[in-house]
């Protein structure tokens, strides 16, 4: 069973509260004024890169498409709506009958983007589309940053397998999320079994130093996990003394035991010494896993060391130090009447400082060079050039309300992996830098 495929929400049977009031205290206002059916575009996008970052991750596509399908204000919502007196009587009825019947197109999940790539774009008329803005975001915000981290994470590991264990380190609901951003940005497998069941993401998982506490020995602890996990688990063995806890696992398991855990001190010494004990002791072919707030920094310092797989778990979640993207939901077209077919005229918030936008209904296209590695965020309105219309980078996502962009959650993954190659080799830096693609309006 691939849950992923089934439009399961997570823990409500609506996502339609998930949103600001001013999205819905805007929708009265513009159905009594008459230009609630107004068609219009928003446009989702980031002014800015993380500090330091070099390209952002989109993710969370999917769960977008998700909570669009399961925007329905039931009669308790409505309701709740009435009894705040939030709204009045005829929005009521309106909200009753909400169904988004517009288009989404978008950049696909997985793929890289920098400032000002229109990353989501939302057509339909200004009600349908305004009172998505907040579901949108809280969603892309979070999965994209956990995703950057993740690929970060995962360009410093190499060919090493990544653990997601960070279920115990946010909210259960956004433990879940993150999980599967994670496996988007290049990690292997989840600890957290929702997220194994929600979106078939490999789990994985075998002890804690409760379990080894709990037993009158170490030894009896090893013993006790064999007999039930068999000799190819892994052993945790940094609870007392990890020299005699490594000897004492493979007297236990024999030289074919699965691999050993270090979660706490030196893990660059101590993963040589572990090694070659190991080795010593004829488990050559015992791998070694790390944990311990490990982040990308942490994982490419132990590049050299003998380390076969680490699991990350805080600095994952929270994106490793930039737990947002800042990205915005903003309204850049509209049309100039309500009449049927009525030309869209750009719009743009214009303002102090850095908070502008640019109007227009825009496309985005990747410029490449000669070689076939990009160049260059090419962003416009209009006519594409040529040169660039095999390029686009937007797809289709909704249409007419139906979902038509979902697809399997690999698919996502193996296009992140694509799409990072084709950044020149400066995007797998870790130090601090500029956006690895200009980005150019056209």
């Amino acid at each position: 069973m691939n849950t992923a495929d089934l439009g399961l929400p997570v823990a409500v049977p609506s996502t339609a509260l998930f949103t600001d009031q001013y999205e819905l205290t805007m929708l009265q206002a513009a159905l009594r004024a008459g230009t609630a059916d107004r068609r219009s575009v928003f446009e989702v996008f980031t002014r800015r890169l993380p500090e330091g970052r070099r390209y952002g991750v989109v993710a969370g596509t999917g769960r977008v498409l998700d909570a669009v399908e399961n925007f329905r204000f039931d009669p308790m919502i409505l309701g709740f709506l009435r009894d705040r007196r939030i709204l009045d009587e005829p929005t009521l009825e309106w909200l009753a009958d909400y169904r988004f019947r517009g288009d989404i197109w978008g950049y696909p999940e997985g793929e890289v983007y920098f400032p000002g790539s229109p990353i989501m774009r939302v057509e339909g008329t200004f009600a349908e589309a305004v009172v998505l803005e907040t579901v949108i975001l809280s969603i892309l915000n979070h999965d994209s940053a956990v995703a950057a981290a993740a690929s970060r994470m995962s360009v410093a590991a190499g060919d090493r397998p990544l653990i997601e264990m960070g279920a115990r380190r946010t909210h259960e609901l956004s433990a879940v999320a993150a999980a599967r951003a994670a496996y988007v940005g290049g990690f292997h497998t989840t600890s957290d079994l929702a997220a194994g069941f929600r979106y078939n993401i490999p789990t994985v998982g075998t002890s804690a130093h409760a379990f080894t506490l709990l037993h009158d020995s170490e030894r009896d602890a090893f013993t006790a996990q064999v007999a039930t996990l068999g000799s190819g688990t892994t052993l945790l063995v940094d609870t007392y003394d990890v020299a005699t806890a490594v000897r004492t696992a493979v007297e236990v398991a024999g030289t074919g035991l699965g691999a050993v855990r270090i979660d706490s001190g030196d893990l660059l010494l101590l993963a040589h010494r572990v090694r070659q004990q190991l080795d010593e002791l004829g488990a050559t072919k015992t791998r070694i896993v790390v944990t311990s707030d490990l982040d990308e920094y942490a994982i490419a310092s132990l590049a050299a060391a003998p380390v076969d797989a680490y699991g990350v778990g805080t600095r994952l979640v929270t994106g490793s130090g930039h737990p947002t993207c800042s990205m915005v939901y903003k309204l850049v077209a509209r049309a100039e009447s309500d009449a049927p077919g009525a030309p869209l005229r750009p719009v743009a918030k214009k303002s102090m400082g850095a908070k502008s936008s640019v109007g227009g209904r825009k496309w985005s296209a990747r410029r490449l060079d000669e070689t076939g590695i990009a160049e260059a965020e090419v962003i416009g309105t209009g006519e594409i050039p040529p040169e660039l219309a095999e390029r686009q980078l937007a797809v289709p996502l909704v249409r007419g309300g139906e979902v038509v962009g979902r697809e399997p959650l690999e698919a996502a993954r193996d296009r992140h992996l694509r799409a990072r190659a084709g950044l020149p080799m400066s995007a797998t830096q870790l130090s601090r830098g500029e956006p690895v693609l200009p980005t150019e309006y056209v």
